[in-house]
């Protein structure tokens, strides 16, 4: 980081939780380095420790393992964590300034060097303490990046002709942040000028309006989910219309996986159990939408009551077996691996996830319409319903 970031010192369980920090890393842009705790921790406390560091390898698309020179089990064990996750990750051999001068890395054996090299695993010698070897560590990073990571994907502009006209409908209500946009609309709008497409941004009662000045129909409309069956009458049925939510189920996570998890709330019924998942926490307003309003379209949808539990922050629940259905949100705050191992966290305990921009455009009964520049997901939802 070039900064002091995180306490360190010989004493084993200094670091009790992971300690993130955000960097703006040329060329891969925006990160955050994951500081674990120590895997070789003891007793009660270090396995709660070693569960916290783990469990951060969801959320990695990099893996750097750091020893001076140790290497035996926890380190093998890492290695087997990386491998089951299809991680990317290479070997930091910190103290370099303890080794000798014409072979930096001798801090770690010979043997487990070539052992490493055997496998195709980078090994780059560096001194924390001295700053040495730094540069030869974020080279190794941007390397090692995923191509997601990088080279950002489209959001809208590849469903959309260059030089082509989306209308963004932005309500503007209790739950938008004050003086600012949610992070979807700005990517939205930044993906669309990197396209060399234009966009026209109106509140949800400007809609009708803005259709009705326009020359030529849009080729394509996109809404708050909250707003989608005002914006799916006011839309004629030839433009092309979808949500903000459902582009971040193709953006983050997989659009057909979650698309065919929503044919699960044809299954819904009184008594059943159903988690609401946010990435980020925020304080709920009163009619929130996770925590409010749709535990309450779901309600209404399957006839009866349903129990709703509602988790936020970096972790799911530990118990996803025990739900009928989990309902995600967008995602926005969290990066593509972790959205994609949350998906495959619920597909291990048998457990169907869509998200909050597809159940919305369903219990309004718009869904195949908000669909509809999404054949694939079309399919798999239809599909899916057709068997539920």
């Amino acid at each position: 980081m070039g900064q002091g970031a995180s306490i360190v010192s010989d004493t084993p369980g200094t670091t009790t939780d992971p300690v993130e920090k955000t960097l703006e890393l040329d060329p891969v842009g925006p990160v955050v380095f994951i500081d674990t705790a120590g895997i070789d921790d003891e007793g009660a406390l270090g396995a709660l420790r070693r569960e916290r560091s783990e469990r951060a390898l969801d959320r990695t698309d990099v893996a750097l393992l750091v020893t001076d020179g140790a290497w035996g089990r926890d380190e093998e064990a890492l290695e087997a964590a990386f491998a089951a996750r299809k991680l990317p990750y290479f070997v930091v051999a910190n103290k370099a300034d303890l080794a000798p001068a014409d072979d930096p890395a001798a801090v770690l054996p010979e043997a487990v060097r070539d052992a490493l090299a055997g496998r195709g695993i980078a090994v780059v010698a560096a001194s924390a303490l001295l700053g040495k070897g730094l540069d030869a560590v974020r080279e190794r990073i941007a390397m090692l990046a995923p191509e997601h990571a990088i080279a950002q994907p489209h959001m809208l502009s590849d469903l959309v002709p260059p030089g082509g006209l989306v209308v963004l409908v932005v309500p503007i209500d209790l739950g938008a942040p004050r003086g600012r946009l949610i992070l979807p609309q700005v990517q939205a709008i930044r993906d669309l000028l990197d396209g060399d497409q234009m966009c026209l941004v109106v509140k949800e009662r400007e809609l009708r309006a803005a259709l009705e000045r326009l020359s030529a129909p849009p080729d394509l409309v996109v809404c708050d989910s909250q707003v989608v069956l005002k914006a799916a009458a006011d839309t004629p049925p030839g433009v092309p219309l979808t949500t903000f939510s459902i582009l971040m189920a193709r953006l983050k996570g997989d659009l057909v996986e979650l698309a065919r998890g929503a044919a699960a709330i044809e299954r819904l019924g009184p008594g059943d159990r159903v988690l609401i998942a946010e990435a980020c926490t925020h304080h709920p307003l009163a009619d929130d939408i996770g925590r409010v309003k749709i535990p309450r379209w779901l309600r209404q949808y399957a006839g009866g009551d349903i129990e709703i539990d509602v988790t936020a922050g970096k972790e799911l629940s530990d118990d996803m077996a025990a739900y009928a259905l989990v309902v995600h949100c967008g995602g926005c705050v969290i990066n593509r691996g972790n959205m994609l191992a949350r998906l495959r966290a619920a597909r291990r305990a048998g457990v169907p996830m869509t998200n909050y921009g597809l159940a919305i455009s369903l219990t309004q009964g718009v869904l195949p319409r908000a669909l509809g520049p999404f054949p694939a997901a079309l399919d798999a939802f239809r599909a899916a319903a057709k068997g539920a």
